[in-house]
């Protein structure tokens, strides 16, 4: 229980500095960060895949988004998968899904809300497949942080040659377990 120990939750690193705070362990940002996505994507509604993603700027979050269905419209939980029903597998055919990916959610939320990304960096539980990668360079992010690799040669190479900076963490940042 947190409140009972002092010790952090967080098995991923620390700085030097927070370290010696009151004789607690606190996470970098980037593990705090990303422990964040790991709860906002219990909220997902996908059938497959639970993934959550946060924008930053300047340490400040700026926006959340999970994957799935878009406002009020059901639940692939409601209606079932449509690509598991026909076998398609992960990375195929995302035009014949429901839900919106938790990248694109995050960018969307951050725009209705009139929340500027340029500049941000997204933590996603999850790496960016082709669709949110071209979402976040011309939404401009500077560095996605991930946990999970996601088989896109397409979405690494725009990433790099958009020079849009990728950083797979451990998974020991992550604080639920997607």
């Amino acid at each position: 229980m947190w409140g009972l120990d002092r010790r952090s939750p967080f098995p991923g690193p620390v700085s030097p500095r927070d370290s010696r705070m009151n004789g607690s362990i606190r996470p970098d940002w980037d593990s705090y960060f990303m422990a964040i996505a790991s709860v906002v994507a219990t909220r997902s509604t996908c059938l497959r895949r639970k993934v959550g993603a946060v924008i930053v700027r300047d340490r400040q979050i700026i926006s959340t988004g999970y994957n799935g269905a878009p406002k009020g419209v059901l639940h692939c939980a409601e209606v079932g998968c449509l690509r598991e029903r026909l076998g398609i597998p992960s990375g195929e055919r995302h035009e014949i899904c429901r839900g919106a990916h938790a990248e694109i959610n995050a960018i969307v939320q951050a725009a209705a809300t009139g929340s500027a990304t340029a500049g941000a960096d997204l933590y996603c539980t999850h790496e960016p497949c082709s669709f949110c990668t071209k979402a976040m360079i011309n939404a401009g992010i500077r560095r996605v942080l991930f946990v999970f690799p996601y088989p896109d040669p397409l979405a690494r190479q725009l990433r790099e040659e958009a020079g849009l900076e990728s950083v797979n963490l451990p998974e020991s940042t992550l604080l639920v377990k997607v």
